[in-house]
């Protein structure tokens, strides 16, 4: 297991590619992309919009509270154990393992916020990914060569435990 020094918090506090109002605002940039959501709250935006995500991954709550908008998905259900401040080796685990053969929903025991990082690493080039910017918006990320090396220098921050 990674977990993410107190020290370094700040570092996770800009987002990591652009940040759009509200999905409808992003709407145009999905066309002909495999699209990845991170997120009970942007999953459920996308899935009202009709488009399935190739790979959800949710916790069950929004800013720390209980959702009641938990997306409904077809595909594989996968869950993983991933404590809070922390990147398990489970989660990437079952992240990877959903990338390799979606469509799936990941539901994470403890917090998925950081699921972004292991996401953007096993994701395919060209795909986008989306997650929730609290009190912001939403974020849209492509993964790109550069999407992987930041991914992987943020990940290089965490200590193992």
């Amino acid at each position: 297991m990674r977990r993410l020094p107190e020290s370094r918090r700040s570092d996770f506090q800009k987002p990591f590619g652009t940040l759009f109002p509200n999905v409808e605002a992003l709407l145009p940039h999905l066309q002909g992309k495999i699209v990845y959501s991170v997120g009970d709250v942007v999953t459920h935006s996308l899935i009202r919009r009709g488009i399935t995500p190739a790979v959800a991954i949710i916790d069950g709550h929004t800013m720390r509270s209980p959702c009641s908008r938990t997306p409904v998905m077809k595909g594989r259900q996968l869950r993983a154990h991933n404590p809070a401040g922390t990147i398990s080796d489970d989660l990437v685990e079952k992240v990877a393992d959903a990338v390799a053969a979606p469509p799936a929903l990941l539901f994470v025991e403890g917090e998925e916020d950081l699921a972004v990082i292991p996401l953007v690493l096993a994701a395919p080039l060209g795909s986008i990914i989306l997650y929730g910017q609290p009190r912001e918006g939403v974020v849209l990320r492509v993964v790109d060569e550069p999407a992987k090396v930041l991914a992987a220098s943020l990940l290089a921050l965490f200590v193992h435990e």
